[in-house]
């Protein structure tokens, strides 16, 4: 019974009753191939259909069940072209109450008259008549889609609610309890998890609440676990590994006395942290998050300048050529009186360019190597690889890190951010890292001053921008869109600049920027931006992550309301880098009362960990990070913020199991350690459990 229900659960999804080859492509658009994956694609939201009420006590907005008996045929009146509506009195032993259908047809030969029916929808009532509107119904026996918890999916445009029930409730009954459980015992008994089976039921058609939140918590802490386990393990392999012992390095403190800044005192901590990491023996994996300018980057130099002094290179991987370029000038700069070779390695370089670069890097007359992608290319050999160094770490991935890394023989890893998330997510996204903090700001830094406003003060932004640029400054303008959309009323990159272009900044240079375009066109528009060629950059968001344009002092984000707290406040961050007072100004149409709290404390603060925090309270994990780590599993059905008590005794789990079965071999621990291969990415794998 087991390996036939095993079996079935690993069949392409076009198999399971309902589904077929068209669906089956639908469904492949959604993440959902093999029938395992529809008992695990959670509903968003329920509707409880299991109050029924009087026609009596109905009032205006409520979305309810009522049982009555047709006691009218139905009637079809055209309004006009496409839209036909389709009419029926219900009576109860109270009161009546008028159906109402936009364009269904079908009403008309499935509703007879004087028989029973219960119909669920939104009621509306205007001058004491009642009429509840596209009401779902059924016979009042049948109980199939009313008298019950109903399960809201998440859709593609040509799925509908009752294709998807019926398919999870076939797919539910093809497996007839039969599942198999890979949690342990232990861990189900001490954290009094339901089982999976009776889960699975209730997470898709409830019993009733509590059943829901039964069935809810297991899944919460089944996600969470099997992603701590997964990063834990990471983090136990590396641990075992034999690392670089770094000796101390004397030259250090007279090399940061002649820096043309002090360090922060924040800085200085996350420096203590990261020195006995170096002298371990064992290889070092932290992340460094901070915000925009806490100077992540000089921590980052002072690594690589212990690396070279301990005799082994140290490379530095970035997301950008222009970022890789930008790097490496700083460096220079910094060890211009220092004897160390520094080369920069980016993916436009010319062949012969990369052919002695490379050359360089294998005999190891280059001490520090900074550059893209580039870096993790099979064919560089590194003479001695001793720190890898990657920055804005949610750019890339577990797998990328570790392919850098394995370009060495077990080398210190250091990961910067500057994207500040709270300490709980961080340490789901980075459980396999030791995490530093640096939560200070150099002194004399100017507090970006920040405004939402609406579409009534457009033309006094336009005299501003136009008087910042008469000034010699230049500026941001953030779209969320490339193209007009007829479905979303917000601004477009394309149609805004020709707009600004044409009519009101006609003085000014303006450059377009998004994500459509080529890697070599943006890196020439962002060359021109820097070098003042260009006045206003109208852009999407692929500026988020960026270069240091000093002269850059006003950030317009159109849409505010469209963009989370820590993506407005990443593009805040792009202005405010020099010497000149920066502005951020949001334009916010939306009346909702979380678009309304967000632009508040944006003009609050400009504290990255403070937003964050409310970012995901008000967002949930799901979309906070934007670009997820590569490998690591979604969250399907955890908040973080809400599930915190969850997530501690996840963790606590995840660690015991490695205490006493680190590498999951114990009978009762193989089939958890099937699962932990399947939700990881296959990338990563080979990191997690050999």
């Amino acid at each position: 019974m087991v390996i036939k229900i095993s079996e079935f659960l690993q069949k392409d999804i076009r198999f399971v009753t309902g589904v077929g080859e068209a669906r089956a492509k639908q469904f492949n658009k959604i993440g959902v191939y093999v029938a395992e994956d529809i008992l695990y694609y959670f509903p968003r939201n329920y509707e409880d259909r299991t109050k029924i009420k009087n026609i009596i006590e109905l009032v205006d907005g409520e979305t309810i069940c009522i049982k009555g008996m047709a006691v009218s045929k139905v009637a079809e009146s055209r309004i006009r072209k496409g839209l036909t509506l389709y009419k029926i009195l219900i009576r109860d032993t109270t009161e009546a109450i008028t159906a109402t259908w936009y364009n269904q047809k079908y009403v008309a030969n499935r509703i007879k008259l004087e028989e029973r029916y219960v119909f669920y929808g939104k009621v509306s009532v205007k001058f004491g008549k009642k009429e509840i509107m596209n009401p779902i119904f059924e016979e009042a026996d049948s109980n199939q889609y009313t008298q019950k918890i109903v399960p809201v999916y998440p859709l593609t445009a040509s799925m509908t609610q009752k294709v998807v029930q019926n398919i999870v409730g076939n797919c539910l009954k093809a497996v007839d309890q039969g599942v198999q459980e890979f949690l342990p015992h232990w861990v189900r008994g001490k954290y009094m998890l339901a089982e999976i089976n009776y889960a699975l039921k209730n997470i898709h058609f409830p019993d009733d609440y509590h059943s829901f939140m039964k069935a809810r918590r297991r899944f919460v802490f089944e996600e969470l676990f099997l992603l701590q386990l997964g990063l834990f393990r990471i983090r136990h392999k590396s641990q075992q590994l034999e690392g670089i012992p770094f000796k101390d390095v004397p030259e250090l403190q007279g090399f940061i006395n002649r820096l043309p800044f002090s360090l922060t005192e924040a800085q200085q901590k996350v420096l203590m942290e990261i020195q006995p990491d170096l002298k371990s023996g064992k290889p070092m994996n932290r992340l460094v998050q901070g915000d925009v300018g806490s100077g992540k980057t000089v921590i980052a130099m002072l690594t690589m300048y212990m690396s070279v002094k301990n005799g082994y290179q140290a490379a530095l991987m970035a997301p950008t050529e222009i970022l890789a370029e930008q790097h490496y000038k700083g460096f220079s700069d910094f060890f211009a009186k220092e004897n160390m070779k520094i080369c920069l390695l980016t993916g436009s370089m010319t062949k012969k360019q990369k052919k002695a670069i490379m050359e360089d890097i294998q005999e190891g007359s280059a001490d520090i190597i900074i550059g893209t992608h580039a870096l993790i290319q099979e064919q560089i050999e590194f003479h001695g690889l001793g720190l890898v160094v990657t920055d804005e770490q949610h750019r890339f991935g577990v797998k990328q890190r570790a392919t850098l890394a394995s370009k060495g023989k077990n080398p210190h890893v250091l990961v910067m951010t500057a994207t500040p998330i709270p300490r709980t997510l961080a340490l789901i996204l980075y459980g396999d890292l030791d995490i530093s903090i640096i939560d200070q700001l150099p002194p004399g830094r100017k507090k970006v001053e920040t405004y939402s406003i609406d579409d009534s003060k457009r033309k006094r932004l336009y005299d501003f921008l136009r008087k910042q640029i008469a000034e010699g400054r230049q500026g941001y303008i953030v779209c969320p869109l490339i193209e007009e959309s007829e479905a979303l009323q917000v601004k477009s990159a394309v149609q805004y600049a020709k707009n600004l272009k044409e009519s009101a900044l006609t003085e000014c240079n303006i450059g377009l920027l998004h994500g459509k375009i080529s890697a070599k066109e943006k890196e020439g528009i962002m060359r021109n931006f820097m070098n003042g060629d260009i006045d206003i950059l109208v852009s999407t968001t692929v500026i988020e992550v960026g270069v240091d344009v000093p002269n850059a002092t006003i950030m317009v984000i159109e849409n505010a309301e469209r963009f989370g707290l820590s993506q407005l406040h990443q593009l805040r961050g792009r202005v405010g880098r020099g010497q000149y007072q920066s502005y951020c100004i949001l334009f916010n149409d939306s009346k909702s009362k979380v678009s309304r709290e967000r632009m508040k404390i944006m003009q609050e603060t400009n504290d990255g960990f403070r937003i964050s925090e409310k970012d995901l309270q008000l967002r949930g994990p799901g979309e906070f990070f934007g670009t997820r780590q590569h490998g690591l599993p979604d969250l399907k059905i955890a908040n973080l913020f809400s599930d915190m008590d969850i997530l501690k005794l996840a963790q606590e789990a995840a660690n015991h199991l490695l205490e006493i079965d680190a590498d999951l071999l114990h009978k009762e621990h193989r089939l958890l350690r099937q699962r932990l291969m399947k939700v990881f990415d296959s990338r990563i794998k080979d990191l997690m459990l050999n």
